[in-house]
């Protein structure tokens, strides 16, 4: 593999993860910034707390029930995507508490989907395999980053450099951590794919704040009607509009 192909910039990534960003929502992306096989942005801060955030939802955790937790979710998931230069990361976007309120509801506790055996390890194509729930993956996998900062480091997971933290998720995300029930492959791919998902939502759902993450994709949102620019052919920079201001 060339230099080049290596050093995937957080730029390049979002001009290339999908088609747009609606298509995140459905059924989500397998992609992301921390891995093994991408180069990270190791000038990103360590620890990081989570900010205020004023969206449509009152922010409060609904799932999780101590600071600890949230914090780890928190800065695992400014790792996935961290803020630069080119705009916010996941923290400011209000992704964690996307997730952690998705957790709270049908997708945390998997209502919507068969949950009955046989259960067997599939293949990363084959979809959910485990009996768990996304819930109880999340807080496993929530305690795991923890134990495992522990051990590697003497320290909590939040209280790590950026760089110890790329190479507890990369562990992870190699499966080198021994969980119950599931994998800590399978427990990283539904982090980053719910991180991703919470960047590029709707700001109804609590994450995507400001839009931020849609106007870095040049994602225009739901608009009514492109009829007043569909025939130019200049490049057309929209203003992101939200569901909930849709006349």
């Amino acid at each position: 593999m060339s230099e080049e192909k290596k050093n995937i910039t957080r730029r390049d990534f979002l001009k290339t993860s999908g088609v747009a960003a609606g298509a995140l929502i459905g059924g989500g992306l397998i992609g992301g910034l921390v891995g093994y096989n991408v180069n990270n942005n190791a000038n990103v801060p360590g620890k990081v707390m989570p900010s205020e955030h004023a969206t449509m939802v009152p922010q409060a955790m609904q799932f999780f029930q101590n600071s600890r937790d949230f914090q780890v979710l928190s800065n695992a998931t400014e790792r996935i995507f961290p803020k630069d230069d080119l705009g916010p990361g996941a923290i400011d976007l209000g992704v964690p508490y996307f997730i952690d309120h998705q957790l709270a509801g049908q997708y945390g506790s998997n209502s919507r989907e068969y949950m009955h055996g046989p259960f067997a390890v599939g293949a990363p194509t084959q979809g959910y395999q485990s009996r768990l729930t996304r819930a109880d993956i999340f807080k496993q996998g929530i305690i795991k980053l923890e134990e495992e900062a522990q051990k590697r480091f003497n320290s909590g997971f939040s209280s790590l450099e950026g760089k110890q933290m790329d190479e507890i998720l990369t562990a992870f995300q190699k499966d080198e951590v021994k969980m119950a029930g599931t994998t800590s492959a399978f427990f990283f791919r539904l982090l980053r794919t719910a991180t991703l998902e919470g960047a590029y939502s709707d700001p109804m759902y609590n994450g995507n704040k400001n839009m931020d993450g849609w106007r870095m994709k040049g994602f225009p949102g739901h608009q009514m009607a492109y009829i007043n620019v569909i025939e130019s052919e200049k490049f057309q920079k929209i203003e992101p509009m939200p569901l909930g201001e849709m006349r």
